[in-house]
């Protein structure tokens, strides 16, 4: 897997991935940036959500389950100090479906975080990692 960061100006930078998609990254407006992308932190938390909800969704459609939408919000603190690592994490997943059993919804989290997802297997040496649920029948 491959990746570009090109400075563009000030404290703003344009990412390519490797599979051709391209975005800015921009800092806080205290640090210099004009707000015209998300922070690159900010883009750390969103791998992790959609790493793990690709775990999830897929998990759960593998066993046939009537998965119809899954949202993650994601809660997260860093140190207050350089290098400002993330040191908690919390992912509230609402997963949407019928027929949904919670045992079903916690085991496919569970396998994420602890097998599958290679962000959230990265991030837990640093940060303090949960996670909870709700169900909602549609």
């Amino acid at each position: 897997m491959k990746a570009k960061i090109k400075w563009q100006d000030g404290v703003s930078f344009t990412g390519e991935t490797e599979s051709g998609y391209t975005l800015i990254m921009d800092g806080a407006p205290e640090a210099g940036g004009r707000n015209l992308g998300p922070r690159p932190m900010e883009m750390i938390l969103l791998g992790l959500g959609g790493c793990t909800a690709f775990d999830v969704v897929m998990i759960l459609q593998k066993g046939r389950h009537q998965v119809t939408d899954c949202l993650i919000e994601i809660d997260a603190k860093r140190a207050p100090e350089d290098p400002k690592v993330f040191t908690q994490i919390h992912l509230h997943f609402i997963v949407s479906g019928k027929n949904l059993a919670a045992h079903h919804i916690e085991r496919a989290i569970d396998l994420s975080a602890e097998k599958y997802c290679s962000a959230s297997i990265m991030l837990r040496s640093t940060a303090n990692i949960t996670h909870d649920f709700e169900i909602i029948e549609v």
